[in-house]
């Protein structure tokens, strides 16, 4: 024998009951944020609310006695999501006062204020703005959602979106590394500065829109993240790829403060550019292995060797491996190899972010302008730094900090024994 379900007003009683149940348990603030994602049992749930307030004001139907009266009922609407919908809506009125009497609960279904960071999600998980109606949930009541509307809540809310991030307070961070790398938008860049606290948490500080890597932009980005905030006067570790613009600005900022660490990944690739496919095989293994091995002076001298069997295949090779060559020992050199060189010893750990942005952004057909670049960058970083996970070896981030400054001191005493030298 098949199970009856008894519907009440196109609603299964089942649903009904679930509805009715809900509404007892939540108070106001919550069943109506629940309202707003009961879809298609939206609109009953909206009815039962409004009732429940219209029972609560004036009493059941065909009581006696009380000030305030049903009144009957006019045309509005409410957003059940980010739609809106045509709904009849009761009527109270006070008799005594002779006014009507407003229903909150219809005036919270009102109000859109959900719908700009609902249309924002929507369109950065991947509903384009040109699909966004028809992917959007379909209610026969429902007004239409227009792609020029999509675009300006879009743009309205990734526009505050991009005020946050761009001016939000770093003065909290206790920095002790940062990455920095670009992602191209077309033809134009944007350099990403990515910070990893003294507990090992990764901060996305902040981005720069440039046609180039070159040392101003990167210096005045820089001073930037300080005037927000950011405590650049402590050691700091820059985990950097080959680009001698960034490297350049870093140090003019630093004055002395940075540490900086080549990745060794993109060392290492623009070593084996210069050699045949055979050769490139061959030395891809070698060099893993020797900026693998755990010490300074084994790495060096291995990587030395190196240097020598190149020379007698391209010369060019050999001097892409000079080219850095101690900074892409950093890490070795502070005895911290072992322990922070999953971490820190390439610039991976930026590469996933530009990865995750990849996947936010690279949807886009056309980038029309940078206020819709940067919209859409700031928008997505928002989403992609809570995922963010503590960097490996996070442990022996005070350990980092206080090698970077015995490092310092040392070259510091460095530098004045060779003045002193020179002068003498």
């Amino acid at each position: 024998m098949k199970r009856v379900i008894r519907k009440r007003n196109g609603i299964n009683e089942k649903s009904a009951t679930a509805i009715e149940e809900l509404g007892r348990d939540m108070n106001r603030e919550s069943r109506l944020a629940a309202i707003q994602a009961l879809i298609p049992l939206g609109l009953k749930a909206v009815e039962l609310e409004l009732q429940a307030e219209i029972a609560g004001l004036a009493g059941a139907r065909y009581s006696r006695g009380g000030d305030i009266k049903r009144w009957g009922s006019n045309q509005g609407s409410v957003f059940l999501g980010d739609q809106k919908v045509s709904i009849t809506v009761p009527r109270v009125r006070n008799l005594v006062s002779k006014s009507e009497v407003p229903l909150l609960s219809y005036e919270k279904l009102q109000s859109p204020q959900v719908v700009d960071e609902m249309a924002l999600s929507r369109v950065i998980y991947g509903l384009s703005q040109r699909n966004y109606e028809k992917a959007a949930i379909q209610i026969p009541e429902t007004f239409g959602i227009k792609k020029t509307s999509t675009c300006r809540r879009f743009i309205r809310a990734s526009a505050k979106k991009l005020k946050e991030f761009s001016e939000r307070d770093l003065s909290e961070y206790d920095i002790v590394a940062i990455f920095m790398d670009g992602k191209f938008f077309a033809k134009n860049e944007i350099v990403i500065a990515l910070g990893v606290t003294i507990e090992g948490e990764k901060v996305l500080l902040g981005f720069v829109e440039t046609n180039t890597e070159n040392h101003v932009v990167c210096r005045q980005f820089l001073n930037n993240l300080k005037d927000r905030g950011l405590n650049l006067d402590k050691e700091m570790l820059f985990v950097l790829d080959g680009g001698k613009g960034l490297h350049k600005g870093v140090k003019e900022v630093m004055s002395g403060r940075a540490v900086i660490q080549r990745c060794q990944w993109h060392k290492r690739e623009n070593i084996l550019r210069y050699l045949d496919k055979e050769n490139e095989k061959l030395f891809r293994k070698k060099l893993q292995d020797a900026y693998s091995l755990p010490t300074h002076d084994r790495a060096k001298a291995r990587l030395l060797a190196l240097k020598r069997e190149l020379r007698l295949i391209n010369e060019n090779a050999a001097a892409s491996l000079e080219e850095g060559f101690e900074e892409t020992l950093t890490l070795h050199r502070l005895g911290l190899f072992g322990k922070l060189g999953a971490s820190f010893k390439t610039t991976n750990c930026i590469e996933n972010v530009n990865h995750e942005l990849a996947r936010h952004t690279d949807r886009v057909d056309r980038w029309h302008h940078s206020n819709q670049r940067q919209r859409w960058v700031a928008t997505a970083m928002t989403i992609i730094e809570p995922r963010l996970r503590k960097v490996k070896g996070h442990q022996f981030l005070q350990e980092l900090r206080s090698a970077m400054s015995r490092h310092i001191v040392a070259r510091k005493q460095v530098k004045e024994m060779s003045g002193l030298t020179v002068a003498s």
